[in-house]
């Protein structure tokens, strides 16, 4: 049973790869493998019970993405219908491609540490969108947020859903997380960064949609307005799961919630026909369903290798032949990349109790990196990576050619100055 499931896994992986000479949906690929794994979990199971408990456990932790990557798009989407971005196209002057690499690398970084990497790759991506016409041209820099928001990510608790699991469990503290990894996620960002801006020259060209707008149509306090409300909403959900304990995606629907009322008051005066162009439901409908769907699949079917117990005894497998726990950690970060890191993560955390590895021990810190950016190395190997492969159609041969080896650059030079700096301080 295991090896067929592992088997419908790895070709579920290859029709997402070669989805354009297949030319069959990459979200297809995915709904078909993780229905498949469980089909075969469940058939070959004696206790039928036992296999629909552990689904509709996943599920449930599944729709909590779902319906946070959900409102994540509809806040955006609702930012982008009353133009809320231009307040910050406007201030970004520069056409020159390097200067707005490293704006826009830098800006995704830092937010990401704030918001998370998911929602940062949201609003970057919308973003870009504004500032950059050529297709080719964007799709590096929405392949560097990705970098920038993983990196990001890894150095603040609330940055990353890995990191902030060893936060909640008691691996990690807030001091040690960002002491200890803000200098390795800049590494990781900045080498690739270097080594992309060698290579990259002109002036970018900017959307006609932005130069010859239409008619204005929203207000410029209005914009910036729902631009506040916005950020602020995504800002917020970390806050409200501090304070409520909720799980993140219902603060990121206590946000819709809000912004759906506010925008219903601003424009309960307008025709049917141009309030609708501003309303919640529209902003829905242009969500990217697809997207939200190739998520389902592809963590549908890696939680059948999570139920089947494959990725524990790999890594228990990975503990007894490597033995040296820095390989052991750094190969973690390289298996996220085709494995979502959060049952990576949870099977290290069953294997070393905190016993072994106390609160704050180098250990911890090194997973929460490697596991929070080891997913850049492949467009699917992170939920930033998978969000921007659904709004921008990147190809992941593209993302295999162009990227990732300026991933694992950085990967590997974070991975670097982590231990450097732990050696040499102790830490």
């Amino acid at each position: 049973m295991n090896l067929l499931i592992v088997l419908v896994f790895v070709i579920g992986y290859a029709g997402i790869a070669f989805e354009h000479p297949l030319k069959v949906n990459k979200t297809a690929s995915a709904l078909l493998t993780g229905v498949l794994c469980w089909t075969i979990y469940m058939m070959s199971s004696s206790d039928i019970d036992l296999v629909s408990g552990q689904l509709y456990e996943h599920l449930g932790q599944i729709s909590g993405i779902l319906f946070f990557l959900l409102g994540a798009m509809t806040i955006v989407e609702l930012i982008d219908a009353h133009d809320g971005f231009e307040v910050i196209t406007n201030r970004i002057k520069t056409t020159d491609k390097r200067k707005l690499l490293w704006i826009i690398s830098i800006l995704t970084f830092f937010l990401s540490a704030v918001l998370d990497n998911l929602t940062t790759t949201i609003v970057m991506v919308s973003l870009l969108r504004k500032l950059i016409d050529d297709k080719q041209t964007r799709m590096f820099f929405v392949s560097m947020v990705v970098l920038a928001a993983n990196a990001g990510g890894a150095w603040t608790p609330i940055g990353d859903v890995t990191t902030t699991m060893l936060w909640i469990g008691g691996q990690l503290t807030t001091g040690n997380i960002i002491v200890n990894l803000f200098i390795p996620s800049m590494v990781c960002l900045i080498v690739p960064l270097l080594v992309l801006s060698f290579s990259m020259s002109g002036k970018v060209e900017t959307p006609q949609v932005m130069e010859s707008h239409q008619a204005e149509k929203t207000s410029s306090f209005d914009k910036k307005l729902i631009l506040a409300m916005g950020i602020g909403a995504l800002l917020f959900v970390p806050f409200f799961k501090t304070i409520t304990h909720l799980p993140p995606f219902m603060g990121m629907l206590f946000g819709l919630a809000i912004l759906w009322i506010i925008t219903e008051i601003m424009h309960k005066d307008k025709n049917d026909a141009d309030k609708d162009a501003y309303s919640v439901v529209h902003a829905l409908r242009k969500a990217d369903v697809p997207s939200v769907l190739f998520f389902l699949g592809i963590l549908v079917a890696i939680s059948a290798l999570e139920s089947t117990h494959q990725l524990q005894d790999l890594a228990a497998y990975m503990d007894e032949k490597i033995g040296n726990l820095n390989v052991i950690v750094i190969s973690i970060g390289l298996l996220s990349a085709i494995v979502d890191n959060v049952p990576l993560v949870a099977a290290g955390m069953g294997m070393y109790d905190m016993t072994t590895y106390p609160t704050d021990h180098y250990f911890w810190s090194f997973l929460a990196y490697c596991a929070g950016t080891g997913g850049s190395i492949l467009i699917i190997g992170s939920a930033a990576g998978v969000a921007a492969m659904g709004m921008e159609k990147i190809d992941f041969i593209w993302y295999l050619k162009n990227i990732t080896f300026l991933a694992f650059l950085g990967y590997m030079g974070g991975a670097g100055a982590f231990l450097l700096q732990h050696y040499l301080l102790g830490s």
